[in-house]
């Protein structure tokens, strides 16, 4: 009986991991190493090595718990502590609004639509092939161009600091492959036009743009800067006299314009060979912001031409010294002088020098004239009917006349326009379609005493 109830005990304690058997791996599960019962060990003293050998396999599972919630809690640490190294990175160089991927996929979304018929149904419209975010109050650059004068872009991004919104006109099937190629191209390698420009594309209603494909590109898809994009660019831009397309298309200006300013509450519409004064985008922000009082007035940017394009000028001081030397003269001086005759040049150019952008004297509509200005609220849209050359702006600036806005001409700000308007640079027809739009101008104005019966205003 004895024998029996000493190997029984025996057994426990190896069951246990504290036996004979134990003593090899003590360091492993039981702690410090201790003796082994005997033979006929009082059952008191067995029980006793069995507690603390659970006490030690107890201790060693706490202190590895202690240790693993230690290395968990540094890597929470040092987790929160690259977080906070993020955001103040990110405070001082804010990450890019949209990502070339989000702007390819944008595009090839556009186009994928098919696009939509104009009123005529001459045309097939493409919007959002580039999409900006734009502050309500924000004052938009709206211009147009053919693929070929896609290269004064560059300029207009220098100067303008705002968002712009450009309509794009292919006339060709071929024109519209390079102006979907010509987008991918510059959305992926130009961060302000994937920040600041929306693009559209018209073309005519019997072609479809296609969703450029990875080898299409050729020779722009191994371009790898904003630069070379506008580099390429000027290479394979075939820029022609005005408005001769080469085709029986006519050039849809009007069309175009209002695709630009779509959606816009304030916008300053602009021919896309123009460049605006340096700063002042900024200069209408902070007066448009500072009152409210701006409804049903057109705010007059005096528009020039200038005979070299290589010198810029960015201030009125600039400007004014090469207006005294002929260099720089009225826009459409050479053409049609009662066309930008109401601004009063002489007046303009005599105004006291200020620091601050604002309206410097009133000035009545006169027929022929079209301004360049901005103006928010219900500003008319232009008659799509004109197209090509003539009467197009003249019949805009018109109905904003009986619309009963006011005209009021800034004092710093301006617009120039690279090289001077003259009639050898125009095309062959451009007399044929000008006598053209006068006929239909002529019927603008009828159409305008209807539309507006009550207004007390008439061109």
């Amino acid at each position: 009986a004895a024998r029996g109830s000493a190997r029984l005990g025996s057994l426990r304690l190896r069951s246990a991991g504290c036996g004979k058997s134990g003593l090899a791996a003590a360091g492993k599960g039981c702690g410090p190493v201790v003796p082994a019962a005997r033979p006929g060990a009082p059952r008191a003293m067995q029980m006793s090595y069995a507690i603390r050998c659970a006490f030690y396999q107890l201790l060693l599972a706490a202190l590895m718990l202690v240790a693993m919630l230690q290395l968990l809690y540094l890597s929470l640490l040092s987790g929160l502590h690259g977080q906070e190294e993020q955001d103040q990175y990110f405070e001082f160089f804010p990450p890019s609004p949209r990502s070339v991927d989000q702007v390819k996929a944008q595009l090839r979304t556009a186009l994928a639509s098919g696009g939509v018929l104009d009123a005529s149904g001459d045309y097939r419209v493409y919007r959002g092939l580039l999409k900006t975010t734009m502050d309500p109050n924000d004052v938009i650059l709206a211009t147009h161009a053919s693929v070929d004068n896609l290269l004064h872009l560059s300029g207009l991004l220098e100067r303008w600091e705002g968002p712009l919104s450009v309509s794009v006109f292919a006339a060709t099937k071929e024109e519209a492959q390079l102006a979907t190629v010509l987008t991918y191209a510059l959305s992926s390698h130009c961060p302000d036009m994937r920040a600041r420009v929306a693009m559209h594309l018209v073309c005519p209603s019997r072609y479809e743009a296609a969703v450029p494909d990875p080898r299409e590109p050729g020779e722009f898809a191994l371009l790898r800067s904003c630069q070379e994009v506008f580099d390429k660019l000027a290479r394979v831009a075939q820029p022609g006299i005005n408005y001769a397309l080469g085709t029986n298309v006519s050039y849809p200006n009007n069309l175009l314009r209002n695709l630009a300013r779509e959606g816009a509450n304030y916008a300053l519409v602009i021919d896309v060979d123009m460049v605006p004064s340096e700063g002042l985008w900024r200069g209408l922000r902070e007066m448009l912001d500072q009152s409210k009082q701006w409804a049903g007035t057109a705010l007059v940017v005096p528009a020039f031409e200038i005979r070299r394009a290589r010198r810029m000028p960015t201030n009125k001081n600039e400007l004014l010294q090469l207006y005294q030397v002929g260099e720089v003269r009225p826009f459409y001086y050479g053409l049609c002088t009662p066309c930008q005759a109401p601004t009063n040049y002489s007046r303009w150019v005599n105004l006291p020098e200020e620091s601050l952008l604002r309206p410097a004297y009133v000035v009545p509509w006169q027929d022929p004239w079209e301004p360049f200005y901005v103006a928010g609220g219900k500003v008319p849209t232009f008659d799509e009917r004109f197209r090509q050359y003539g009467f197009n702006r003249i019949s805009q600036a018109c109905e904003l006349h009986v619309a009963g806005f006011d005209f009021e001409v800034l004092n710093e700000g301006f617009l120039v326009h690279k090289g001077f308007k003259e009639a050898l640079k125009f095309h062959p027809q451009k007399e044929a379609e000008n006598q053209h739009n006068k006929i239909l101008y002529r019927q603008f104005k009828q159409e305008l005493k209807a539309k507006y019966p009550d207004s007390p205003r008439h061109c």
